[in-house]
């Protein structure tokens, strides 16, 4: 033993209280008889024994404070706590405690958040009909979570050759061509290499002690974490260097169409690049967001064309509606008051100030009020700019020839790299489909499991396959296919978006007339995705500001939440 250590638990100061009440329950009444055997003494004018597991303070409990439902024990005659048995002085401990329910395990939580998803209110958006296909999905998952009725064991303890095959597979850009079901899918090796293909994806900058995905608000996931960088600017310039050559490497890719699109990732803002042919565009197109006033307001110096497809698009709204007000309403008061409710606000002027202030000469008192200076009227001109800093509708599209602009402006920016904080001087993360210069190959972490589910008065088998990672379009459809095969045209997903890239599925331009098919089928194995992958991607999105939460086949036909 340490000299001069005591243990609390050996003499709790609640033990010593216990047996002082012990000791004066012990005594004979003087004033009331004693209460027949077996009677109910909780509601007895005697103070309840106090739980010697519950608390070790020193401090008496309030006399307005209600005490905790006790169930009533009897000491023995000679007093010692020996004599009782040991249940009963645990079953106290347990009734101390308010009681809740038990907290459920995270497959239990997934299997009760798909039984909300199957009531008609929670899946309100699912279209009517099952379609054979879901719509692209441009947003970035961090989780996958597949149920099914069969197993996942077809995913577990890949082979040596198998492993191999399929970073073969993917590297060569080789498509798997798979039969709709399987008998044995454990058995089956084109099977289980196409599913170690689906799970390649291509990094930069590599540094395994850091989670590189996802930047925005990773900073308490980074602090601690070694970072040699942060305070030395040589080797920052060569961590930007490298990234500046990768980052390149990947938009020549992009633009020979050998890459169908990717990623760039900062601590502030996001970044997708999309080869012409992909989401209707016939053109190279790079989406931003979230945005803020500065970084437009840098971008527009650099004599980079961009768009606001969000908010021109509630203009456009609210014009119409606006036409259709002036239609109805004749009077010409109501006129103007749904003119300037619903449309366009006109942007207002330098003349418009002074006019505003001239009620003030008239009373002689325009020298001692201080009017606005141009600061002020500025800032309040871009009021409305400002506020949509950090939303979904501050998306920025860059079109064609701008997007090689972008590309330098973002190699030169220098508030690209946070100064300060946990990721000071680390570069952004670039994410890919393919191989790139200075990319380094990583795959998703998969793992199967089963789990119990309540189904009506039976419980019944649910197997689940988790997949996490930086997860983008490409596997999302590539596993849905293996899905679709293995699990016999019956499965069930829970997917997990990384928010800020859930506005990439608005849909850019609706005035682009529709992409023939050699347009988007020129070359498409050269761009490393499968065929009916690169059908999918090549559609128009439809889901708008949203992203795909659920998604369930049923009978080889999809049904969707977003």
């Amino acid at each position: 033993t340490v000299p001069g250590y005591s243990p609390g638990f050996k003499k709790p100061p609640a033990v010593l209280r216990l047996k002082r009440k012990r000791l004066r329950r012990s005594e004979p009444p003087s004033a009331a008889a004693p209460p027949p055997c077996g009677a109910a003494t909780r509601g007895s004018s005697a103070p309840a024994r106090r739980n010697p597991f519950s608390s070790l303070d020193n401090a008496p409990r309030a006399a307005g404070t209600p005490q905790p439902l006790e169930r009533a024990w009897r000491p023995p005659a000679d007093g010692y706590s020996s004599a009782a048995p040991f249940w009963q002085l645990l079953e106290p401990v347990c009734e101390d405690k308010p009681t809740r329910r038990a907290e459920p395990s995270e497959r239990t939580d997934i299997l009760t958040l798909t039984d909300g998803l199957h009531s008609p209110a929670a899946v309100s958006k699912v279209p009517s009909s099952p379609k054979h296909e879901f719509p692209a999905d441009w947003s970035i998952k961090t989780r996958l979570l597949f149920m099914s009725s069969q197993p996942f064991t077809w995913t577990e303890h890949l082979k040596a050759q198998e492993e191999a095959q399929g970073f073969a597979q993917h590297c060569r850009a080789i498509e798997t061509n798979l039969p709709q079901s399987l008998q044995e899918p454990k058995l089956s090796t084109e099977l289980r290499c196409a599913f170690q293909q689906s799970l390649v994806y291509w990094l930069h900058p590599s540094l395994p002690w850091l989670q590189l995905f996802p930047r925005i608000g990773a900073d308490r996931k980074i602090v601690g974490k070694a970072s040699p960088w942060s305070q030395d600017e040589d080797l920052q310039q060569v961590l930007m260097s490298d990234w500046s050559v990768s980052f390149t490497s990947l938009y020549n890719l992009l633009k020979a169409k050998l890459c169908p699109y990717f990623y760039v990732c900062t601590y502030q803002f996001t970044v997708l690049f999309r080869a012409a042919g992909l989401a209707g565009s016939d053109v190279i197109t790079a989406v931003i967001s979230p945005t803020t006033r500065g970084l437009r307001e840098a971008m527009r110096n650099e004599g980079i064309e961009f768009s606001l497809p969000l908010v021109e698009e509630s203009k456009s709204r609210k014009q119409k509606n606006s036409e259709v007000n002036l239609e109805t309403e004749g009077a010409n008061s109501l006129e103007v008051g749904n003119s300037m409710e619903g449309g366009e606000e006109p942007a207002p002027s330098d003349d418009d100030d002074d006019e505003s202030f001239s009620w003030l000469e008239e009373m002689g008192v325009q020298d001692k009020v201080k009017k606005p200076d141009a600061i002020s009227i500025k800032l309040r001109k871009d009021n409305h700019e400002v506020q949509m800093d950090h939303k979904p509708q501050s998306l920025a599209l860059v079109k064609g020839t701008n997007t090689f602009t972008l590309l330098n402006f973002l190699i030169n920016c220098k508030s690209l790299v946070a100064v300060a904080g946990p990721q000071a001087g680390l570069p952004p993360t670039l994410l890919s489909p393919v191989a790139f210069r200075g990319g380094t190959m990583q795959t998703l972490k998969a793992r199967s499991t089963n789990a119990k589910a309540r189904v009506r008065l039976a419980y019944e088998d649910i197997f689940s396959l988790e997949i996490v990672g930086p997860i983008m379009p490409h596997s999302l459809h590539a596993l849905t296919m293996l899905l679709k095969t293995a699990q016999r045209g019956a499965f069930s997903g829970v997917f997990y978006t990384h928010e800020p890239t859930a506005v990439f599925n608005t849909d850019l331009d609706d005035t682009c007339p529709a992409l023939n098919e050699e347009t988007v089928h020129k070359d498409p194995s050269m761009c490393g995705l499968h065929p009916k992958t690169l059908d999918q991607l090549s559609q128009r999105p439809t889901l708008r500001k949203s992203s795909i939460r659920f998604l369930e086949m049923k009978d080889y036909a999809y049904t969707w939440k977003s």
